[in-house]
């Protein structure tokens, strides 16, 4: 099975491409939704994290809300750290189950594990080919403020906390911008699909 790392900034599209290889026939993998997962109440992060953080960061039904949680560690590197510690470890174990999972079912399939923060992590490394989303900084701002919540100074902080794409794009295999039009970017999508199609593992 081949192992392919998705990656990219915020508001690059990296979410609509994972979800283009998906129905081109790769098994994804959302590191988000599994962060989202062991944060549940009977996640496996879940006490390690209302213990390190506090009750403060709970909603009433004792769900963690992940904004006051992301307030926490905003602009704290070493609180992020921290939150990183006790997340990823479970994450990375969540991904690993799956993979074996796919490469049981389909052991000449594509499984794609798309994560924001998979260079920074070092993750980069267990993967046989690494795709980075990037897009112009302006039309990462403007979708980026079209999301529900966000204003523009926040934005431009998350922005400016985020490994340059011309620090990742040293790591990448493959490149696809999604400044230009949708289909622009599915035609290099399929593109860089059908080279991984044709890698022997």
């Amino acid at each position: 099975m081949l192992k392919v790392g998705l990656t990219g900034g915020l508001a690059c599209g990296k979410s609509f491409v994972g979800q283009e290889l998906a129905r081109l026939g790769c098994h994804l993998i959302e590191a988000d939704r599994l962060g989202h997962e062991v944060l549940l109440p009977k996640g496996e992060a879940y006490a390690d994290v209302v213990r390190e953080f506090g009750a403060g960061i709970l909603h009433e039904d004792g769900t963690i809300d992940r904004k006051r949680l992301a307030a926490e560690v905003f602009g704290k590197p070493e609180r992020l750290a921290e939150l990183n510690r006790l997340v990823h470890p479970y994450v990375f174990r969540r991904e690993h189950e799956l993979m074996d999972k796919f490469a049981r079912i389909d052991p000449h399939g594509i499984t794609v594990v798309e994560a924001a923060i998979l260079i920074e992590t070092g993750n980069y490394k267990n993967f046989d080919r690494v795709i980075l989303v990037e897009c112009a900084e302006k039309t990462q701002l403007e979708r980026a403020l079209e999301r529900e919540g966000s204003n523009q100074e926040e934005v431009q902080a998350r922005l400016s906390r985020q490994m340059p794409a011309a620090e990742k794009r040293k790591f990448a295999h493959y490149v696809i911008d999604t400044s230009g039009s949708k289909q622009d970017t599915l035609k290099r999508v399929q593109e860089i699909y059908d080279l991984l199609q044709r890698i022997e593992t």
